[in-house]
């Protein structure tokens, strides 16, 4: 019961920290990905250009995997183990006669 109660707190904590950062970054890649533009202030000077599009593209791509990434930690922990197909016997077998 405690590694099942183990598992549940890893794979809850695993989404919560992958799950914001993949919701943040899915949020700047549509961002750019639809070409809107963005304000930076650099020294005083502001600019309003778009996001450069295959670092938009990536940040969806970083998105995906950080939402794969739970979801394989609750699959490994949370799945059950196979056990034995037969039980081991440690029986010495008499000769056939």
């Amino acid at each position: 019961m405690e590694n099942r109660t183990v598992a549940i707190v890893i794979t809850v904590v695993t989404a919560l920290c992958c799950g914001c950062l993949a919701l943040t970054s899915c949020v700047w890649g549509v961002i750019g990905v639809s070409g809107t533009p963005i304000t930076t202030t650099v020294n005083g000077v502001e600019s309003l250009e778009p996001m450069a599009m295959p670092l938009a593209i990536g940040l969806l791509c970083v998105s995906v995997i950080f939402i794969a990434i739970p979801i394989g930690v609750g699959f490994f922990a949370l799945r059950k183990k196979p056990g034995s197909a037969m039980p081991v016997n440690n029986e010495v077998i008499p000769p056939s006669a």
